[in-house]
């Protein structure tokens, strides 16, 4: 039987290559995991909070250009 099905799609035969493949992945991704350089709590939180502000400090620019916009429209249409 050939190697490959339908043309150029690779064609496993056998729950062992497929077993293989999978813990070889898994391995692989528990390696890389361990190469992650993860933030600190305190580098977390202060990312978080500014993160917040920003939000916050954009929310109201936008809110007030809304309240702007909206007010100099009624007196030009009413």
């Amino acid at each position: 039987m050939s190697k490959y099905l339908a043309g150029k799609i690779p064609f496993k035969t056998g729950l062992t290559n497929g077993m293989n493949s999978i813990t070889n992945f898994l391995k692989d991704v528990k390696l890389e995991l361990g190469r992650v350089n993860w933030p600190t709590k305190q580098q977390t939180t202060r990312h978080t909070v500014a993160v917040i502000i920003l939000s916050l400090v954009i929310a109201a620019f936008l809110g007030g250009l809304d309240f702007v916009f909206t007010y100099v429209l009624n007196k030009f249409i009413l």
